[in-house]
């Protein structure tokens, strides 16, 4: 029997299973799952309901509430102003074992994994992806739609701009701003401002296109 706190998971693959898990160790009720077809696994035995995409997908209008599976910046994005123009609601996703502080602010269709943490005063904007063990530090300011990977490190008053990617294991230093459309490249560490839409690599940070 179906009910309106059930729990949709948009993208069952990849980055939408770490997605699924953490929501079911933070025992909320996920149920469902919209993606392009069936999935073939299956580990935590969600009801498939369509592709959320199509114009007759019966996920929409019950009253569900949406969780984000998907890794893809400007995918995932475009997916949640989709479902908030449909009038639907996206849920954060804050896994158990993640310590936050008390005094962050957060917008929504946030994902936070295993081992992260975030200290006072950060602001995290809606859609974002904070991967495992990922550490953002004071006063640390967010966009919508960035993904930090695992295990980068954001030093003190650091900006990340809208859909921006910070690489695995990535360091930026204290106070330094990026743009929008970043893409930083794994290991790299950046010490100086990144303008809007480039990609950089290495240590320290160079462009590399």
């Amino acid at each position: 029997m179906s009910d309106k706190n059930d729990i949709v998971l948009v993208g069952y693959s990849g980055h939408g299973l770490v997605v699924a898990e953490a929501a079911i160790e933070a025992k909320l009720r996920l149920v469902y799952y919209s993606d392009f077809k069936k999935s073939a696994f299956n580990p935590f035995e969600l009801n498939y309901i369509g592709f959320d995409g199509d114009a007759d997908f019966i996920g929409f209008n019950k009253g569900y509430q949406f969780i984000l599976g998907i890794g893809d910046n400007k995918i995932r994005e475009s997916i949640a102003l989709k479902l908030l123009a449909r009038g639907e609601t996206v849920l954060n996703i804050f896994h158990p074992d993640s310590s936050l502080s008390k005094n962050i602010l957060v917008g929504s269709g946030i994902f936070i994994s295993r081992n992260v943490s975030v200290n006072s005063y950060a602001t995290i904007g809606d859609y974002t992806i904070l991967n495992t063990g990922a550490v953002i530090e004071h006063e640390c300011k967010i966009g919508n739609a960035v993904h930090i990977a695992p295990g980068a490190i954001l030093a003190g008053n650091v900006e990340v701009g809208d859909r921006s990617f910070i690489g695995a294991n990535a360091v930026v230093k204290q106070g330094v701003k990026i743009g929008k459309d970043v893409i930083v490249g794994a290991g790299s560490v950046v010490i100086k401002d990144i303008l809007d839409g480039k990609t950089l690599a290495g240590n320290p940070a160079k462009q590399i296109k």
